[in-house]
């Protein structure tokens, strides 16, 4: 079986060091907030070319604690709209709305899926305060358009960069094409920690500042605390795994580079539509995302030939019981997309073997 991801396989080169980093930090006994977080922020900030980095729980406490900032600096206030892709994976959406403010969905270009700056004026209102930018599947959105608009419309721009580690644009690598930037070290990620994680990373000093409190349940100084906050930090272990890794991201994704165009040149099958790519640094490939019509006949083909395949994602976000207030929303690009996409293996584990053996019997079928 060719599995979609072996995380246990990825992370089995850096074994004996995890092992050693948590010797460390057993015998350090300092658990929350420690050298390995300090260390990781300064190196992550540097790595996404940026001023600070603030380690926090998980990815989309990454979002929340962005937007929880601006409401605090008084940047943005309950109500205010933010533009978002209308794809996305849900955690994009529900940070927006966990904290008081309003999603407003634009479609994407359906050659990269990333959303169409051309779409993005027309939503614009008196109430739009930010746009925040997805780069799916690792492949940076048109940054130098978004942030055009956002200039001429005084608008904050945030990434959610959570599947673009390491991917660079001409104007600079993601994190560092906004005012502030969220990642996640989910373990699928292309830095992925050994459980959850996520940070924030921008310029901005009185941002920095800020989270930094508001992750901390808004205490700069112990027991004292100016703000509302929570506790979202990131963990000190998974802090240490992700100083191991780090190092090596850069050449882990350029190998998904490498799988990326075997796939995109040796596919041959007109029920195939290959994903976008001008062979730029822009895709970091976290996911080498195909379409066709007849999805989860394909699916249902490769698993049955010890392929394993996933649907990111199978119900866009408009069409989630969850936001039911939603559910009557026309979106046909979105909805197409979420119909017909499915992730083919890809990881920096994969032998050239395993690459060739997905690409025949993708081409072998009718």
């Amino acid at each position: 079986m060719i599995k979609f991801l072996d995380l246990k396989k990825i992370n089995e080169p850096y074994e004996t060091v995890f092992q050693e980093k948590l010797k460390s930090v057993l015998e350090n006994g300092w658990y929350i907030l420690g050298s390995e977080v300090a260390t990781f922020e300064s190196k992550f900030a540097s790595y996404c070319g940026m001023k600070h980095c603030i380690g926090v729980g998980n990815g989309f406490d990454a979002l929340v604690l962005i937007f929880k900032a601006y409401i605090q600096m008084g940047k943005l206030q309950k109500g205010d709209e933010v533009i978002v892709p209308a794809n996305t994976y849900i955690a994009s959406i529900l940070a927006i709305m966990q904290v008081d403010l309003i999603p407003v969905l634009v479609e994407p270009n359906l050659e990269t899926y990333n959303i169409d700056p051309s779409l993005i004026q027309q939503k614009i209102t008196s109430k739009t305060k930010a746009i925040l930018v997805v780069h799916l599947y690792g492949q940076l959105a048109e940054m130098d358009k978004i942030n055009a608009i956002a200039k001429q419309n005084n608008l904050l721009v945030i990434e959610d960069a959570a599947q673009a580690h390491g991917a660079i644009s001409d104007f600079g690598k993601s994190g560092s094409l906004s005012d502030a930037a969220a990642f996640s070290f989910y373990p699928g990620k292309n830095l992925g920690a050994l459980g959850d994680g996520g940070a924030v990373v921008t310029d901005n000093a009185e941002l920095t500042k800020t989270i930094q409190s508001l992750r901390n349940y808004g205490s700069e100084a112990k027991y004292q605390n100016e703000y509302i906050g929570v506790n979202s930090r990131l963990d000190e272990l998974q802090a240490a795994f992700l100083n191991v890794k780090l190092p090596t991201l850069d050449a882990e994704n350029t190998i998904r580079k490498s799988i990326a165009k075997r796939y995109l040149s040796e596919i041959k099958n007109d029920k195939i539509i290959l994903p976008f790519w001008d062979f730029s640094e822009n895709h970091v490939f976290h996911l080498f995302v195909i379409r066709t019509e007849n999805r989860d006949e394909l699916q249902n083909y490769l698993l049955a030939n010890g392929i394993q395949t996933m649907i990111h994602y199978p119900i866009p976000p408009h069409q989630q019981n969850a936001f039911s207030d939603w559910n009557n929303l026309s979106f046909p690009i979105t909805e197409k997309i979420h119909n017909e996409v499915l992730s083919l293996p890809m990881s920096p584990v994969m032998t050239d073997d395993e690459v060739s053996f997905v690409i025949e019997k993708i081409n072998l079928w009718t």
